[in-house]
């Protein structure tokens, strides 16, 4: 069988959960006998079965989504000759859904994040945010099979797109390599990244954007004891207005505090392991979160996790066992926005500050968190659970 891949995201261009999924569940059907091509957007990459597709010259100076679906039609051209072809993201949905009908393939989706659910785009793509959403709305409702990444995500595509059969929409939950995520101690390489290894430390790995809680975390952090240090792993701002605002919010923890660490450039894996590894806690304010993946990573790293109920996180997080989960009211209009904000931030600051003062637990924590991410989300698993469902289709 041939498999198409279809993504926007595959090393070394990664800036999300998304795109670490698709690398990871590459590696991992790669190891069984079936051909996987990967079709990628981004410059060239010298990889054997993996093909690289820059935006078309004519749409250079074209909004962001116009762009993309221009590189989705030259890989719609080119799945030709597929079994399968499998997209991930809206970014590349629309090239699974267009090569799917022009050359008879069963397409198959998986469901990272909605754009329904992210109303916030509208800031960063403009009249770009409806070609977006009519993208991703048009391939789901159109695909052959969809993979939700949790419950919570198969539950969420049901509620925005109610055209879809529900027997189209399968959960696969999302995984990690716990071999390349896992406990590494290098005190030489923390110091240098700025963090002292002696003093306990909250850290954040993520975007920057409303999706993620960076600003409500921030605000949360205010309350933690002085000597605990602040380490932000977070880039790619989504807006100047949101990157502003996280702006001005560090440099006020500066002037309260010491230990306030912001590393803004994209790390490499082993450096995260080895801050994730020596952070006491690690926190996830997202408010929008089908499963998680930065969670795993946290947990493979034997580190425990406060995180907000919501979405597939409490599929991921054992509240009391592997870290604490922080319970949030959001609006149902899409954003996520807490209805409480100024609760939910005191929530998130007792549930860190709780972890924290028992040093012992949340090194217990850590290690249950291990323990379960090894037990129960193998991408070897996954791999399977995914051939199975290709072998369920049939051609168009």
């Amino acid at each position: 069988m041939r498999v198409d891949i279809l993504t926007r995201e595959y090393p070394p261009e990664i800036y999300g959960g998304a795109g670490v999924h698709v690398a990871e569940l590459v590696r991992a059907l790669r190891a069984g006998e079936d051909t996987i091509e990967v079709r990628a957007f981004g410059a060239p990459r010298d990889e054997q079965h993996t093909t690289s597709y820059a935006d078309l010259d004519s749409l250079i100076q074209a909004n962001p989504a116009l762009r993309t679906l221009g590189v989705d039609l030259a890989i719609a051209n080119d799945v030709a000759g597929a079994d399968v072809v499998h997209s991930h993201t809206w970014y590349a949905n629309m090239a699974g859904h267009l090569g799917g009908l022009l050359h008879g393939i069963p397409h198959v989706l998986t469901a990272h994040s909605l754009e329904p659910l992210r109303p916030w785009k509208a800031e960063q793509l403009g009249g770009g945010y409806a070609l977006s959403s009519w993208a991703e709305r048009t391939a789901y409702e159109g695909a052959s099979a969809i993979i939700a990444v949790s419950n919570a995500m198969r539950d969420d595509v049901l509620r925005a797109y109610p055209a879809v059969d529900p027997a189209k929409v399968h959960t696969i939950l999302n995984g990690i390599d716990s071999t390349l995520w896992s406990p590494r101690i290098d005190n030489d390489r923390v110091r240098e990244l700025g963090v002292d290894p002696d003093r306990p430390s909250v850290i954040f790995v993520g975007r920057i954007t409303r999706q993620k809680g960076l600003p409500l975390f921030l605000r949360a952090a205010a309350q933690l004891p002085p000597e605990v240090q602040l380490v932000l792993c977070a880039g790619a701002p989504d807006t100047p207005e949101i990157m502003a605002e996280v702006t001005g919010l560090v440099d006020d923890l500066k002037r309260e505090r010491e230990g306030v660490v912001w590393i803004d450039q994209m790390l490499p894996r082993d450096d995260v392991v080895a801050l994730l590894t020596q952070a006491t806690v690690f926190a996830c304010p997202s408010i929008y979160e089908p499963l998680g993946i930065v969670n795993l990573e946290a947990m493979a790293c034997g580190t425990a996790v406060v995180a907000t109920a919501t979405g597939g996180i409490p599929e991921v997080v054992v509240d009391g066992t592997t870290g604490r989960l922080v319970p949030i009211e959001q609006a149902t209009d899409g954003t996520g926005t807490p209805l409480d904000p100024e609760r939910y931030v005191a929530d998130f600051a007792e549930a860190l500050n709780a972890t924290l003062a028992d040093r012992a637990a949340a090194s217990a924590m850590g290690e249950a968190g291990r323990t379960r991410v090894v037990e129960d989300f193998s991408w070897t698993a996954i791999a399977e659970q995914t051939r199975a469902l290709y072998a369920t289709l049939e051609r168009r």
